[in-house]
């Protein structure tokens, strides 16, 4: 069993409260990375009605790159950045792991997301927690599963994915429906 620490290195968001704001024009605008951006990513779907926020600074801050894997301290949920989010700031509620050349991205996300001993691992770390959110630490010390070869990875990872779009589909297309016939409803009631 390897522990999470060594087969990916770890990157941690800007602490949002060191930021300082700089309101002239020239100053780089970066849009906040939240928990609605991490959903889309996860799914590939646009959530809607999303208000994001927005800092100009100067400050060298941690930012999304297409690509990254994302893990959310507060929801404990991971996913791979899209391009539709490169250049958003991550805060320090977020966390970016790099896997190493024998662990691919999106096994590391069903990994994370779903294994059932990893899960567990992360709910072991919050016992007794007032405030619940996830650490580093705790993330560096999860034992994971022994990996199994890349092949495999891959085609687990890429399943994986594929499942939550089409769930993230069902979803959407059961909430129209639902819109449609409540409209419906509507009519035939007014008439």
């Amino acid at each position: 069993m390897n522990s999470l620490s060594q087969v990916a290195m770890f990157q941690s968001g800007t602490s949002q409260f060191r930021i300082r704001e700089d309101p002239h024009e020239e100053a780089p605008a970066y849009f906040f990375y939240g928990q609605s951006d991490l959903e889309e990513d996860l799914t590939g779907l646009p959530v809607s009605d999303v208000q994001r926020r927005q800092v100009r600074t100067f400050d060298s801050v941690s930012v999304a790159t297409e690509g990254d894997v994302v893990f959310s301290l507060i929801s404990g949920t991971a996913a791979i950045v899209q391009a539709s989010h490169t250049g958003f700031l991550l805060t320090q509620n977020y966390v970016v792991l790099e896997p190493t050349e024998g662990l691919d991205s999106r096994y590391l996300l069903y990994l994370l997301n779903e294994h059932v001993d990893v899960r567990r691992q992360l709910r072991l770390g919050q016992q007794g927690s007032i405030v619940i959110k996830y650490t580093v630490g705790q993330l560096k010390k999860l034992e994971l599963p022994p990996l199994p070869p890349m092949e495999r990875q891959q085609a687990i990872g890429e399943l994986y994915c594929n499942q939550l779009r089409l769930e993230a589909l069902r979803k959407r297309a059961s909430e129209l429906e639902t819109t449609l016939v409540l409209e419906h409803i509507k009519e035939v009631v007014q008439s």
